[in-house]
């Protein structure tokens, strides 16, 4: 039985983020020993109790970033590829399976998860998975076409040199990274190459004017070799993010179906996939236009550009920025997400298909998921939510009422 009062206290320093080290780790240590989740159970009722006091939930995800703080650090240097560059929130990491892997807030309560004590389920949930149907995170996966038609597999190309078109090498380096270098004069007939992402994959691409390109899961950029006459253009399908180089002279233009995004430098992520509502643009830094059906829309950072079908631009100001990015930074970021949106991440990632069976409830959830985990991992601690499921065939998931 835990120390209730030892235990709130801890609570409340790392809440307020006035606990040191030493505490932030006997917290920590009280997490990793909690064989029966009564821990978890009094993090629940003391946050409980704080919500209708204003308890701001972003201050205990802060405090628990801290408690996680070396562990953190050791993913970064594990993954260095997705994880190099802290920038847009607090520090960016990959939850730990060791210790506290997934924070959920589902309207007022905030759920922790230790994947060791995923059999601890809420009486209300009922989740039949087989031993063996775990399903693992997707990883550093994309095929390579070159000009040619040839195809090449990173996931098996070694690292190096992989081919020479026209002025331009292409290699892979040793953290499995893209890198696209000009070795003489960019020639005027570029050829064009297409890397692509499968569901669970993703990969960085660095193209030959050192524009640095994230692909997400499931999604597709089609490039020139180098760039020459004065206009650097892309074309992109599912979701990426752009770290341009800048170029005062040469505009980058990123063609997604019937929209432009117009950049002279900047960083932006655009969300292409064909299963959602609208296509958004999210800008970070900089400052892009978007054109779309004869409209044109400046976007200041902090904006975001949503398209859908037959409608005009909607600027929104003020977007969740970290939410739009943290594919990229190893983790899923949900504000106020519906059950189907948070099904649509999973099932880009962990390569499943998604059904629904019966009047499936209505909730949201709010919180950020390590994309390091299993899917039972995950599963699990959306089952802590309430949210019943269950695993058919290993790769299909069905959520019930």
């Amino acid at each position: 039985m835990p120390d209730t009062e030892r235990l709130k206290y801890l609570l409340t320093q790392a809440h307020e983020l006035r606990a040191s080290q030493e505490e932030y780790e006997e917290l920590l240590a009280m997490i990793n020993g909690d064989q029966a989740g009564e821990v978890i159970d009094q993090i629940n009722a003391f946050h409980s109790g704080e919500s209708a006091e204003g308890y701001d939930r972003v201050y205990w995800q802060a405090a628990v970033r801290e408690i996680l703080d070396s562990d953190r650090m050791r993913q970064r240097e594990a993954d260095p590829i997705f994880m190099e560059k802290p920038v847009y929130r607090i520090k960016p990491w990959k939850w730990s399976i060791a210790a506290a892997s997934v924070i959920l807030i589902v309207t007022t309560g905030i759920w922790l998860l230790k994947p060791r004590h995923a059999n601890r389920v809420a009486p209300a949930v009922v989740a039949t998975t087989p031993a063996n149907a775990d399903v693992k995170p997707g990883g550093n996966k994309a095929m390579l076409i070159l000009g040619d038609g040839s195809e090449i597999s990173l996931d098996s190309a070694g690292n190096g040199t992989l081919a020479q078109q026209g002025n331009t090498r292409i290699t892979k380096s040793a953290n499995g990274q893209l890198l696209y270098n000009n070795t003489g004069k960019p020639s005027a007939a570029a050829t064009l190459n297409t890397l692509k992402t499968p569901l669970g994959g993703q990969y960085k691409l660095t193209l030959s004017d050192g524009t640095l390109v994230w692909l997400n899961a499931g999604s597709s950029i089609t490039y020139p070799t180098s760039f020459s006459g004065g206009t650097r253009q892309v074309s992109v399908t599912g979701e990426s993010y752009f770290e341009v180089a800048p170029d005062a002279n040469t505009p980058f233009r990123v063609k997604v179906n019937n929209i432009h995004v117009e950049v002279l430098g900047t960083h932006f992520n655009i969300n292409a996939y064909e299963d959602e509502s609208s296509v958004k643009t999210t800008l970070l830094e900089g400052a892009v236009r978007v054109a779309a059906g004869g409209h044109e829309r400046l976007l200041a950072p902090g904006q975001q550009a949503r398209i859908a079908p037959g409608t005009a631009i909607q600027v929104v100001d003020n977007v969740n920025i970290s939410e739009s990015v943290a594919w990229k930074e190893g983790y899923f970021s949900f504000d106020n997400a519906d059950i189907q949106t948070v099904m649509r991440q999973l099932s880009r990632w962990y390569n499943i298909e998604v059904k629904y069976e019966g009047a499936i409830p209505q909730r949201v959830f709010t919180g950020e998921i390590g994309r390091s985990l299993t899917l039972t991992q995950v599963l699990k601690g959306l089952s802590k939510t309430r949210i019943k499921y269950r695993i058919e065939s290993g790769n299909r998931i069905v959520i019930q009422p």
